[in-house]
């Protein structure tokens, strides 16, 4: 029974065997967390060998038996989730041996290599940090995580959640905008801790679930956390990505919780029907790929400021970077929902020739996409973007996301 989500029975009918053929079909890396709360060594040991193991053994002949005879190859595992909380209510110091003890048994076999990955902090418990980072190394003086996760959902208000994803004012958009900013300063913390165990960087912070969490849908499972998406979604999720850019050096995964109908979700299905749409975080996830594989590119941002009240945040966020054929992309999002901003930016090092872009923006502050209306908010052209010389200018919208390339 799934006694933390919904308290629905849990058949297993979709397990190992199908999650990997969904990453094959979807062509991307599995991601597994083995259970440190309610399960054992052993249990995980044995996952692993299920998984990876080439040779003859109890493990690799079940998985054979079960139609698989090739071995999975799989690089991130997660030892253990949320032991701070759901996961066993677990101190730092306890979870640290714990961990210790359970990655010895996570072993490598033929060429496959395993990222293992501690499970990190809850938003603001750099004590944890600092337990982890302190007391990991082995007896080689390496550590022996090769990452630690974080942790950290766009409330608006403190626990539990109370905001609600549709028919909101501009109290709610404010106050979710400003915490979506929270997540700058929970990693510049957490990486100060790591840089002082970790000067080189070995051990990379992997901020594995992030995004708005919000009131549930009327007539819905509340343990199914199934919430719409609306504009003010789009923006939380590209001032993360701008946040994740800036720390590239030491974040080197970020995984929005969850991908379809689950909180800020990029895909909403219906129940009972054969219709699907695609939520304005889905566009901001695809308005923001041309950064992938790309080099980071400094940009300084004098920003005017967003007030509401007697709380300012900034108007502007952005990030930028130059792929291998020296295109430069630029994203930029403006959470004013009031005014428009002009931004100027001098491209150094760069003889631009061309600029284009496109825009995701919509009139109501949450204006989302439903199955009779798919399409209420999608990415257009955008043609506020002008180059005089090494001089481009950006008029930028009010609430809007603009991404833009510019070639040579």
């Amino acid at each position: 029974v799934n006694t933390h989500w919904g308290g629905v029975t849990e058949d297993n009918s979709f397990g190992t065997h199908e999650f990997f053929e969904l990453c094959e079909q979807l062509d991307c890396e599995p991601y597994i967390c083995g259970n440190v709360g309610s399960g054992t060594v052993q249990e995980m040991q044995q996952w692993v060998e299920y998984i990876t193991f080439d040779g003859i053994s109890p493990m690799a002949n079940l998985r054979r038996e079960n139609g698989r005879d090739e071995p999975w190859r799989i690089k991130y595992w997660g030892v253990g989730n949320e032991n701070w909380g759901c996961g066993g209510n677990m101190r730092a110091e306890y979870y640290t041996d714990v961990y210790r003890r359970f990655q010895t048994y996570v072993r490598n076999f033929g060429d496959n290599k395993i990222y293992k990955i501690a499970g990190g902090a809850s938003v603001d418990d750099y004590h944890w940090t600092e337990t982890l980072m302190s007391r990991t190394r082995g007896g080689n003086g390496r550590f022996l995580m090769n990452a630690i996760s974080l942790h950290h959902y766009t409330l608006g208000n403190s626990w539990p959640p109370s905001l609600p994803a549709t028919g909101f004012e501009e109290e709610s958009w404010f106050k979710i905008l400003r915490d979506a900013h929270h997540m700058d300063h929970l990693i510049e913390r957490h990486t100060t801790i790591m840089d002082r165990y970790d000067p080189d960087k070995e051990v990379a912070l992997i901020v594995d679930e992030w995004g708005n969490w919000l009131t549930v849908e009327p007539d819905t499972n509340p343990g199914f956390l199934y919430q719409q998406s609306s504009l003010r979604d789009a923006l939380v999720a590209a001032i993360h990505f701008d946040i994740f850019h800036r720390y590239c050096d030491r974040v080197h995964m970020a995984n929005i919780a969850q991908t379809v109908n689950v909180l800020q979700a990029m895909i909403l299905t219906e129940e009972n029907g054969d219709r699907m749409l695609l939520t304005p975080t889905y566009h901001i996830f695809e308005m923001y790929k041309v950064h992938q594989d790309g080099t980071l590119l400094p940009l300084t941002l004098a920003s005017t400021d967003y007030t509401h009240g007697n709380e300012t945040i900034p108007a502007i966020s952005a990030t930028a970077s130059r792929n291998g054929d020296g295109v430069v992309y630029i994203s930029l999002s403006n959470a004013d929902p009031n005014e428009a901003h002009t931004i100027t930016c001098t491209l150094c090092g760069l003889e631009a020739s061309r600029v284009s872009g496109r825009m995701l923006t919509a009139e109501r502050l949450d204006a989302h996409n439903t199955f009779d209306e798919p399409e209420a908010v999608r990415p257009v052209p955008f043609n506020g973007a002008s180059l005089n010389g090494d001089q481009l200018t950006i008029q930028m919208p009010a609430k809007s996301v603009v991404t833009l390339t510019i070639e040579e």
